[in-house]
């Protein structure tokens, strides 16, 4: 297939143009084909689609999603669901945005190695792919218009450079015949000016050269009130003077000395590529503005691979630089030396620009008034790499805005932008595709492609850490006849892995490179980096990192952004901070070596008691039905949260999912019995509400398996809560075994709340099984246990359940009845959960008795409640159920929408049985031909 998108939108298909619907489904198209192997969230789409979004604008663009997948279908699985949104997979020579960046990178690059014809043929090649304005077709909202925005800008860049490639080619005539109709449409761009002169200079038109040149210094007074920037002047001044050595844009006047202190390209280089794209639309947009020093400071942890992406990047650009390139190690955080004071820094650069030792200042301020003299007016490239903070820097900074800056640091150089306005970009690891590309160019393709699980695996322990990923690459080179598994296997051993990655060498050895940034690091700030490795879990809130050190919060916050500083911790989003792994395992390694088991333990038992209590009071919002945990007061230094209602309290669970899980397997390998099976309780829930079926059988089983060392109660409890969750997988059998052992531990503890819950979920599980009639025994057992203990709740939602039993075995009087007094009684003690599942119950009850509209009715506000409360696994059912009910009232067209989005849920929540019956309901409606739904 081809996505073609810079103009109309169209896709072709073995020649023939596909229908793609309505303007917002084209809209959805281009966004996902624009991101294209990129996970694509429902909120970029909505932002791409409408100005101002309807209250319906979710379930349209899973309408619109459908559509495309179904019109799709032909090229292949294109486009796929992912619990964060929507995957599109393309190659490059699919989308024409795709190819349009791969042809002009190869320019680049060639531009970049004086390669001016071979540049000039793969930017025209890029060039050649647009058919007018980029999505000229559509009406785009705000996400969409700056996709827009900056392929247009992208375009323009690369006419620029492609004529810059013509001039350099002696291709003068066909680069001012590219350049004036672009200068009619965009007369402030000193690119396209510069390289219209410089082509008439060359092309023998000297006068015509110099009355362009006062035109647009004309325009520019009168349009802007500003003088020509300095490379413009100064290509006037040569042409004035006839300098031989005017040669295009990119070159002007370039001499023979200047000084190219870059080192060697990094070998292997891969990916990056949108840190490599931010780099240069920085560039990009400071050189059109002009008037400042364009900074960029590139801050990560140490190996995360800084210096090889200023170094690629700078690679790539050296046209943009033709007076030269400085390049400086600042040993920031050598580990056998001081940082290299910004005097000996200067020296070296003013020496390598020409000036002799013996001419050299003695004073520090006249050695930077020197050095910004020297620069100044010269397109350059200042590469500062490893920079310790901004006092070190920033006698370094030129102050000619021709000049550009790279500065690298494993500390955030936050003054650095407060101060100097640069430009901060965080670098982190690498994405599962880039590692696996890094891995295939250093030990070839085939050998991946032989052990794929190992590829796997060695992708999986190094996390996208660069040099983790140099290491093994590096190992395997060296042994090519080695299995690529005994790597992996060696770094399976989470307690080994940094030592798997020692390669001897301090600098490529990851332990040691962490250490240069541990070692510096302050008493408070290395227990608390410490603490965190000896943590379940590589990202926390700051709530749970105040728990963990026994810190108020405000502390916690300022030490966390020491060590962001430092660049060991990052925060993922606001006030949470995660870890890598690499780096977690080498904090747990300090928490070994640096802190007593004393202090390791006490730090565990605080955060372990704050998710639990914190865990406990969400679980009381979410089901305030729900048995107590019986943890008592929580210790000094922990400080639950509280919430305010349910959506809040199921907020946290999503966040704080991961963790709880990882914290309740660290209770199972310490023997912390009760903890156990407090988490599985503490969870069980929220495990229903979202769906999370098998996280609840794998908890219930440790809680199972921790309660043989406690009280018969528990015991009871954790059968009990298995059987359920054996059930929801459709594993009967198993789910009646657990149900009868708490049924008789109940009974021998004379337990009558245990037994009413037990034939409750009894009902539940025989029901699963479509055996209506026990269902309804059990049911109708635990009704009566239920009232005699005065729980109203319970006898309500267990009525419920009697009605939903009944009319599944046809007697929709009784079942109607009953379900429609539940209704009243879980409305009156605001049981909203309750309230749903009965008016699920009435919608089934209301279809199956010819009462359609009334079915609609009830399932919608069904629906409602369900959606409010975060409940998306019985939404799934409803929606299920729903479907049938629009296709019995004719309404095909709103099934197909409803049942795609109950496909949509049962995927995310991995129901397998459920999604194949909705994918045959579905595909038996495309058999009948019913019409899409139309755009809304």
């Amino acid at each position: 297939m081809e996505f073609r998108l810079l103009g109309p939108v169209e896709v072709r298909h073995d020649g023939e143009v596909l229908a793609l619907g309505g303007p917002r489904q084209r809209a959805v198209l281009a966004v996902l084909a624009l991101r294209a192997n990129e996970v694509v969230t429902v909120r970029t789409l909505v932002e791409a689609v409408w100005e101002t979004a309807p209250a319906s604008a979710d379930t349209n663009i899973r309408t619109y999603v459908a559509a495309l997948r179904r019109l799709l279908r032909e090229g292949g699985e294109r486009l796929v669901t992912r619990p964060a949104g929507y995957l599109f997979t393309a190659a490059p020579d699919e989308v024409d945005v795709l190819a349009f960046e791969e042809s002009a990178g190869r320019g680049d690059r060639a531009l970049a190695e004086r390669d001016f014809v071979g540049a000039a043929g793969f930017l025209e090649r890029a060039l050649a792919l647009w058919r007018g304005e980029p999505l000229e077709d559509l009406e785009p909202g705000p996400g969409l218009l700056m996709d827009i925005v900056r392929l247009r800008e992208r375009r323009l860049v690369v006419a620029e450079r492609h004529a810059r490639a013509l001039v350099g080619a002696g291709r003068h005539a066909d680069a001012v015949a590219e350049v004036r109709p672009l200068l009619t449409r965009h007369p402030l761009r000193d690119g396209l000016w510069e390289a219209l002169i410089s082509a008439l200079f060359q092309a023998g038109h000297h006068a015509e050269a110099l009355d362009t040149y006062e035109r647009m210094r004309t325009m520019l007074a009168e349009e802007l009130g500003s003088d020509p920037s300095p490379p413009l002047r100064r290509l006037h001044q040569r042409i004035l003077t006839a300098d031989p050595a005017v040669s295009g844009p990119g070159t002007t006047g370039v001499p023979e000395s200047i000084p190219r202190q870059l080192p060697a390209p990094p070998p292997s280089f891969t990916g990056r590529t949108a840190e490599l794209a931010t780099l240069t639309g920085v560039l990009d947009k400071a050189t059109m503005a002009g008037g400042t020093v364009v900074i960029s400071a590139l801050s990560g942890a140490g190996g995360i691979g800084k210096t090889w992406l200023a170094l690629h990047w700078a690679q790539q650009h050296l046209d943009r630089f033709p007076d030269g390139q400085l390049f400086i190690d600042l040993r920031g955080f050598a580990p056998d030396a001081e940082p290299l004071a910004p005097s000996a820094a200067l020296k070296a650069f003013l020496q390598g620009l020409g000036v002799a030792p013996g001419l050299l200042p003695a004073d520090d301020d006249a050695l930077v008034g020197l050095f910004r003299s020297r620069v100044a007016g010269r397109r350059m490239l200042i590469v500062l790499d490893n920079a310790y903070d901004l006092e070190q820097v920033a006698p370094l900074l030129p102050g000619s805005p021709t000049c550009a800056v790279l500065v690298t640091s494993r500390d955030r150089l936050t003054g650095l932008v407060t101060a100097h306005g640069a430009h901060l970009l965080p670098v982190d690891v690498l994405p599962e595709s880039e590692a696996r590309e890094l891995l295939a160019r250093r030990l070839g393709a085939e050998r991946l492609a032989a052990e794929p699980e190992a590829v796997d695996d060695l992708l999986a322990r190094c996390g996208g850490y660069p040099l983790a990923l140099a290491i093994i690459a590096g190992r395997a080179a060296a042994h090519p006849g080695f299995p690529l598994r005994a790597l992996a296997d060696e770094l399976c051993d989470g307690t080994a892995r940094l030592a798997a990655l020692d390669e001897g060498d301090p600098t490529a050895d990851l332990s040691s490179v962490l250490s240069w940034s541990y070692t510096d690091l302050p008493a408070a700030e290395a227990e608390m980096f410490a603490l965190l490795g000896s943590a379940p879990g590589t990202e926390l809130g700051v709530p749970a990192v105040a728990a963990l050190t026994a810190v108020p919060a405000a502390k916690a916050r300022t030490v966390l952004r020491a060590l962001e500083r430092a660049s060991l911790v990052q925060q993922s989003v606001p006030g949470r901070w995660r870890m890598h792994d690499l780096v977690h395992l080498y904090a747990a390694e300090r928490a070994d070596q640096h802190l007593s088991p004393q202090t390791r333990d006490a730090a565990l038992n605080r955060l372990l008691g704050f998710y639990l209590h914190t865990a406990e009071n969400a679980e009381s919002l979410i089901n305030p039905d729900t048995q107590p945990l019986g943890l008592g007061q929580p210790e000094l230094g922990v400080e639950p949260l509280a919430f305010d209602d349910e959506g809040s309290a199921l907020a946290w669970f999503d966040t704080e999912h991961t963790n709880l899980l990882t914290a309740l397997r660290l209770a199972v390998a310490q023997g912390r019995h009760r903890a156990v099976w407090q988490f599985a309780l503490a969870l069980d829930a929220y495990h229903v509400r979202r769906g999370h079926l098998r996280e609840d059988l794998a908890a219930w089983e440790a809680a199972l398996n921790a309660a043989h060392h406690l009280d018969p109660k528990s015991r009871a409890l954790a059968h009990r809560h298995l059987g359920v969750a054996h059930a929801d997988l459709a594993r009967h059998d198993e789910a009646l075994e657990h149900f009868r052992e708490a049924l008789t531990l109940a009974e021998q503890a004379d337990d009558l709340a245990g037994q009413a819950r037990t034939h409750h979920t009894l009902a539940w599980a025989w029901g699963r099984r479509g055996e209506y009639r026990p269902a309804r025994e059990h049911a109708t057992r635990a009704l009566h246990m239920f009232q005699a203990l005065g729980n109203h709740v319970r006898a309500a939602r267990t009525l419920n359940q009697v009605g939903w039993y009944s009319t599944r075995l046809g007697e929709h009087t009784e079942a109607r009845g009953a379900c429609e007094t539940a209704l009243e009684a879980l409305r009156r003690h605001h049981d909203r959960e309750g309230e749903a599942h009965t008016l699920d119950s009435l919608g089934h009850i209301a279809h199956h008795t010819g009462r359609l509209p009334e079915a609609l009715e009830y399932y919608r506000q069904a629906l409602a409640l369900y959606r409010d409360l975060g409940h998306t696994y019985s939404e799934a059912d409803t929606l299920d159920r729903l479907g049938h009910t629009h296709l019995t009232a004719g309404r095909a067209a709103a099934a197909r929408v409803t049942w795609q989005q109950a496909l949509d849920l049962y995927d995310t929540q991995h129901r397998t049985e459920q999604a194949d019956q909705v994918r045959q309901q579905l595909s038996a409606l495309d058999e009948r031909n019913e019409p899409n739904v139309k755009e809304g």
